[in-house]
Formats: structure tokens, C-alpha cells, sequence
């Protein structure tokens, strides 16, 4: 019996997605899954070789006609779904043989958690970690745990504040009770929101150090710092914040998140994108106060009320590890 859909957002991925599915189907040789491709109008021909794979009967495919953002595709691919699990995949990156059994026996001994996030290594240089999992703290910073450290760092696992999107397997039932990936951030940062809000509902995120795949980087917007990236992740950040924190914890984290949106104003204003993201802290309130996103702010309840003293413990904690390491 398959227990879990690997979707594939592809945005003009055509310079990784071949490798891509070819060390998924060697990965095969350990366990069966369906790959579910979702084209998000890829101008570049990987449309074409997505409906290569499908004629293949090696994947199925989505295809959109414009791009929808990471959110609308995964979201599309998790609709189509009708496993246990779903494994988000970025389209550069390589799994390794037993990735997919690794996480599924992760996700089955650990019932309360909503998702798995695998360790990420850099595919230029496998000895350095791209990603073990997110981290989100009170400044309104989120962190990638042991982002350019050796590979040889994270042996266990662990409890994270949420996955990264990029390669992660969630668990399908818990989206009908905490939703979808929301579409207004259209990319960057709705993996932190939707592990924040698993949260707040009660179950974990986690780290599962068996799960290696090694990760290109920036093979959707080109670069580390870019405007398009600076723009999207600063709206989110304003906006991840206001939909998540009932009134009194956003006044107790007040001062740290002024603290942290002015230094990362100061950081990009030497980048030279101090424009770019003030312009997008600025959509992200317009954001926050428009309809669609009020409609979208997670309703406090008082049954969740220890989540919230938890969180708050973990923002405070991550705040530490952000400078201490």
C-alpha cells in the first residue's frame, strides 16, 4: 500500500527536474510512493518533460497556465492527494535511497507530529548543511538550524519550530483541521505559518536526521538576495505575525519584533534593497488590514491557551540560538 504523494512544484525547473525524479525512482528500490508534478506555467520546456513522465506513467501531473506561487501549487498537489502522507519537494534537489522510508517510519512512530523535515545538504558541497528544519524567534527572524555548518553537525533528532517546505513530509488529516498552505504569501515563510499554526493546535514539527537530500538552493528566484525574494518574504513577515499572535502575545513580543524589523532594515539598506524591503513591510500590513487577510488571522481560543505559553517559550529560546548557535 502506498503511503505517501511526493509533489513536486515546478516553476521552469528544467535545469534540475531530470535529476531530479531520477534519483526518485532509485529511491524506489526501498519503497513505493506516486510522484505528483504541479507545472506552474514553465515557459523554459519543463512543462513538456512533466507530460514526458506522465506518458511514462512515471508521475502525475498538475499544469497550470500562470504561476500560482509555491503555495498554489502545493496546494493543488495536496487536493489530488490521497495518501496518508505528503512529501513537498523542491525541484533541485536529489534524495537520497531510503529518504522516503526514513521519514514515513518517522512519521509513524511519532503520531502527534504534523510534519518531518529532512536534513538538507548543499549539492555544490555535500559536507555543508543547507537546512535541518526551521526555527522562528521573537525578533520575526526565521532561521534554517545549521545553515553552513559541517554535515557532520544535527546526528539526532529533533523538535523544530516548523518545516522547511523544500523537503518535508506532512501528515494529510491535520490539514483539514489547521487548512492549507495560505495563498496569500504566495512563497516564503508560509512553511513557518503552517508549522505555527500546527502549534498552536497542539502538534509538533520535527527534525528527522536520516532523511538526506542534498539541495541546489535559490533554484526559483536565482540568488540568496534578490529583490523579488526581499520584497515577498518582508510582506510575509509582517503578515505571519499578525495571523498568528492573538493581541497580548504580539504587545509582549512588541519590542523584539520592532527590534528585529529595524535591524533587518538596516542589513538591506546596506545590500542596497533598504527600499525594497520597506516597500514590502508595507504591503505586509496592507495585507494584515485587507479583508482577505483578516479572513485568514487564526482565531484565539482559550482550550489552546498552554500552545500559546509554549510557543512563547520557543520564541524566546530560538531568540538565544539565533546568537549563541
Amino acid at each position: 500500500m502506498i503511503k505517501t504523494t511526493i509533489v513536486i512544484p515546478n516553476y521552469n525547473g528544467i535545469k534540475y527536474l531530470k535529476n531530479c525524479i531520477d534519483k526518485l525512482l532509485a529511491a524506489k528500490e526501498c519503497g513505493d510512493f506516486e510522484i505528483l508534478l504541479v507545472d506552474n506555467g514553465s515557459t523554459d520546456g519543463s512543462e513538456m518533460l512533466c507530460r514526458e513522465y506522465e506518458a511514462q506513467r512515471i508521475a502525475r501531473v498538475i499544469a497550470f497556465d500562470h504561476n500560482t506561487g509555491f503555495c498554489g501549487a502545493v496546494n493543488a498537489g495536496i487536493d489530488a492527494c490521497e495518501t496518508e502522507y505528503v512529501l513537498l519537494l523542491n525541484n533541485d534537489t536529489e534524495v537520497t535511497k531510503d529518504f522516503v522510508v526514513n521519514l514515513e517510519h518517522f512519521m509513524d512512530i511519532h503520531p502527534k507530529a504534523f510534519s518531518a523535515s529532512a536534513k538538507m545538504l548543499s549539492l555544490q558541497n555535500p559536507d555543508v548543511i543547507d537546512d535541518c528544519g526551521d526555527l522562528y524567534c521573537a525578533l520575526g527572524w526565521a532561521f534554517g538550524l545549521g545553515k553552513g555548518k559541517a554535515r557532520t553537525h544535527y546526528e539526532k533528532d529533533a523538535e523544530i519550530f516548523a518545516s522547511c517546505g523544500g523537503a518535508a513530509i506532512y501528515r494529510m488529516e491535520v490539514f483539514d483541521r489547521i487548512g492549507k498552505f495560505d495563498e496569500n504569501h504566495f512563497a516564503y515563510l508560509e512553511d513557518i505559518d503552517i508549522g505555527y499554526r500546527a502549534k498552536i493546535s497542539g502538534y509538533r514539527n520535527y527534525f528527522c536526521h536520516n532523511a538526506v537530500v542534498f539541495h541546489a538552493g535559490s533554484g526559483f528566484s536565482g540568488s540568496r538576495y534578490n529583490a523579488f525574494k526581499i520584497d515577498l518574504s518582508a510582506k510575509n513577515s509582517i503578515y505571519l505575525v499578525y495571523k498568528n499572535m492573538p493581541f497580548l502575545q504580539l504587545l509582549l513580543n512588541c519590542p523584539f519584533l520592532l527590534a528585529g524589523f529595524l535591524i533587518k532594515l538596516l542589513f538591506f539598506v546596506k545590500k542596497g534593497y533598504g527600499k525594497v524591503y520597506a516597500k514590502g513591510l508595507l504591503k505586509g500590513f496592507r495585507l494584515s488590514f485587507s479583508h482577505k487577510g483578516r479572513a485568514r488571522k487564526v482565531a484565539f481560543q482559550f482550550k489552546y491557551l498552554k500552545h500559546y505559553f509554549v510557543i512563547q517559550l520557543q520564541l524566546w529560546w530560538n531568540l538565544i540560538r539565533r546568537f549563541c548557535g
